[in-house]
């Protein structure tokens, strides 16, 4: 966990502390704010109001995120408690539809078939992050790929590492006759959906297995369960490839490719890429966008949104106010902790939309 993570946290209760012996001395003429975080002490009582439980489930790509935003949220809202269970993109919009929690995160858009009702949730935009195409190759330590091989090998038409494509797009790097595993998610996925979508952007004359939450994979790939599934076939398995979020992909240290992306340029999966990709990204009504395969020579193209799924309406006050006040405090507080957890925050007008999203909750 990172460093800088754990003091802070070292330091909430100092700050709590701070807090209220701020409150004992002197009149309070700020005026409420809702809990938006324009003014750091009102929204700090707001979030010290909430109770209860709120629960949500979904996406593993921003598991890492949620999670620490989880624990620091505590510090600040204590007497209301937050869980998330990492089961995918696509169970957590079922869960979601089926009133089994009460927000959802996935990293694919919604589709009738998914559980949700039309006209029942909102998009939250959280933050976002690489798909790193990881890999374990013995005595490789640096790999490119174009986007016309990069499909190629995930629907297998190639078969080795010293293949005539993947020694094109890497000169001098001196490649072994071994076969390539890959690895892939079994689980419905925001990520799949992410990745095989950028492919089917970049690579539309190659690659042939169209994108989803689930595609059907060749029989000799290997699937696994979440990010952190696929990530173990990889650091297991010398001559594997696949696909894994940015935070779990340096968690488990794995090495990562370079992607060719619209301007012709090889870009390594990071912070920095990701962002150039959101700015140039279009933002729909319904803050949904699209950062994949985006124009760039900085841009690495295969950085992918993430989204929280709020009800229009909640019946239960508390409930509701829960949910407010935790996704306020990812939209603002959570900003800053998003690159110490390996996530890239949202450009600030989106997150001015994506705050005023909250309002439209009855």
């Amino acid at each position: 966990m990172n460093r800088n993570v754990l003091s802070r946290r070292a330091l909430v209760g100092v700050a709590i502390a701070a807090l209220a012996l701020a409150g004992c001395g002197g009149s309070d003429d700020s005026s409420d704010t809702g809990g938006t975080g324009t003014d750091a002490n009102a929204g700090a009582s707001d979030y010290a109001n909430l109770s209860g439980d709120i629960k949500g489930g979904g996406a593993s790509f921003p598991n890492a995120f949620y999670t620490e935003a989880i624990a620091e949220f505590k510090g600040v809202a204590s007497k209301l408690t937050v869980t998330y269970n990492s089961v995918g993109s696509g169970q957590g919009k079922k869960d979601f539809g089926a009133n089994l929690v009460d927000f959802a995160g996935t990293d694919s858009l919604v589709k009738d078939s998914d559980g949700p009702a039309a006209g029942s949730f909102l998009y939250v935009p959280t933050v976002a992050a690489p798909i790193t195409v990881s890999y374990n190759i013995s005595g490789v330590d640096k790999l490119q790929l174009s986007p016309e091989t990069l499909a190629k090998i995930f629907q297998t038409d190639i078969k080795k590492w010293n293949d005539a494509a993947i020694a094109a797009d890497n000169p001098g790097v001196t490649l072994p006759d071994k076969a390539i595993t890959v690895a892939h998610r079994a689980d419905g996925s925001g990520t799949t959906n992410n990745f095989t979508k950028y492919l089917k952007a970049a690579a539309p004359d190659v690659w042939k297995l169209d994108s989803g939450d689930t595609v059907n994979w060749p029989a000799s790939t290997q699937g696994a369960q979440k990010n952190t599934g696929v990530a173990q076939i990889i650091k297991q398995s010398d001559g594997a490839i696949g696909y894994v979020d940015f935070s779990d992909a340096k968690e488990s240290g794995l090495k990562f490719a370079a992607i060719k992306n619209k301007d012709g340029q090889f870009v390594a999966a990071s912070l920095d890429g990701a962002t150039a990709a959101l700015e140039g990204a279009t933002v729909k009504d319904d803050l949904t966008y699209d950062p994949l395969n985006a124009a760039g020579a900085a841009t690495y193209p295969i950085t992918a949104p993430t989204y929280i799924l709020v009800r229009t309406q909640y019946t239960d006050a508390a409930k509701k106010d829960g949910v407010k006040g935790f996704v306020t405090y990812i939209l603002n507080e959570g900003q800053t902790l998003a690159p110490e957890v390996d996530y890239a925050p949202l450009p600030a007008t989106l997150k001015t939309k994506a705050l005023a999203q909250l309002d439209k909750i009855q």
